[in-house]
């Protein structure tokens, strides 16, 4: 069977064996791994930044831990794992040839996986405590040790088992190309095509859209409860100031949260679908022969994904902390103006 010089796929076996990171031919192979390796590396530097400034920024504004405030770490936390694989990535856009040894090609896509999954399952996890939390009127925050633990732990290990098989079936293989030497290639290896099918479309329903629509469901109901809490706050509820002001400063808090986690689920969702549209083209692939996916199109879908690790720890620090950045960029936060005494029409603030 003649092979085409410039597939991006492998032949072996009457079976194709799509080279993912190591793009064989290039017509011009250092210009474009120059331009792949500045995007990727801005993407990475901006990611690290971006993620080690808002933990600090969390730890600093909510001095007292609370069951949010770790599970917002733990995302953080998650996305610089999914960089960390950047570096790897890398050196294979250089080096073309898969010079990293057998551990590094088992672990690479299993870490992206991995960080994946916990960060969609980390916030459908935060919905659902915030919906727990308001549920019980706790205006106080609180942090259940043996909780956050056991949550923490069921989040990483069902991350990391859902996507052990990319562990298992990456391998590196030997190839031989017309006009072109040996070369080595990280590539996925399954031993039974229906296997591949049944666990491309579990993980997609377990890691994408489940917790998806935990998500969506939750915040919804709080939004109810938002809205609940707005009609009793009407003046023939004057009687209890106190209880009303705390309802009202819970709602209000919980708001702010809901529309923070909904900039993160909306980028999260835009990321992250062209990857999994693209994993289904590879499987595809196998199927219809005339489907061409290049590894510079799966390199590229990846740095884009890849680029939701540094958007996400900004639209958090933004949505969450507007004062706090305007007090660090500019010497000092702008306080609001707060309403006196009912009648008095007058505003306590500093005076002259």
């Amino acid at each position: 069977m003649d092979i085409n010089p410039h597939t991006h796929f492998l032949y072996l076996r009457n079976f194709t064996y799509f080279s993912f990171f190591s793009e064989v031919h290039h017509s011009d192979h250092v210009a474009t791994t120059v331009v792949e390796t500045l995007a990727i590396t801005a993407v990475f530097l901006v990611s690290v930044a971006a993620n080690v400034g808002a933990a600090a920024m969390v730890m600093w504004e909510r001095r007292l831990l609370t069951n949010k405030t770790i599970l917002t770490l733990n995302l953080f936390v998650a996305d610089l794992l999914f960089v960390s694989m950047i570096p790897l990535i890398v050196a294979v856009r250089w080096t073309v040839s898969w010079m990293l040894g057998y551990t590094a090609c088992h672990i690479v896509l299993y870490v992206i996986c991995v960080s994946g999954c916990v960060t969609v399952t980390t916030l459908a996890t935060i919905s659902v405590e915030r919906v727990q939390a308001i549920l019980r009127l706790r205006t106080v925050p609180t942090l259940n040790r043996r909780m956050v633990t056991a949550t923490l732990f069921f989040i990483w290990a069902f991350s990391a088992l859902a996507s052990i098989p990319l562990s298992l079936f990456f391998t590196v293989m030997e190839v031989d190309f017309p006009e072109q030497e040996r070369v080595h290639i990280c590539t996925l290896k399954w031993s039974d095509t229906t296997a591949e099918i049944v666990w491309n479309v579990a993980f997609t329903v377990l890691c994408f859209l489940l917790p998806g629509f935990i998500i969506v469901a939750s915040n919804s109901k709080i939004l109810q409860i938002a809205k609940r809490c707005r009609l009793r706050l009407r003046p023939r509820d004057s009687q209890s100031p106190v209880g009303d002001a705390l309802e009202y400063h819970v709602s209000r808090q919980d708001m702010k949260l809901f529309r923070t986690l909904l900039f993160l689920v909306f980028s999260f969702l835009i990321m992250w679908s062209p990857i999994f549209t693209i994993n289904f083209l590879i499987l595809a692939r196998n199927f219809l022969g005339h489907l061409d996916v290049s590894s510079t199109m799966f390199f590229w879908v990846l740095t884009f994904t890849l680029a939701n690790s540094a958007l996400n720890p900004i639209l958090y620090s933004v949505c969450q902390f507007k004062n706090s950045w305007r007090r660090f960029c500019c010497g000092s936060a702008v306080a609001p103006l707060r309403k006196g005494p009912r009648g008095s029409g007058r505003t306590q603030g500093k005076h002259p």
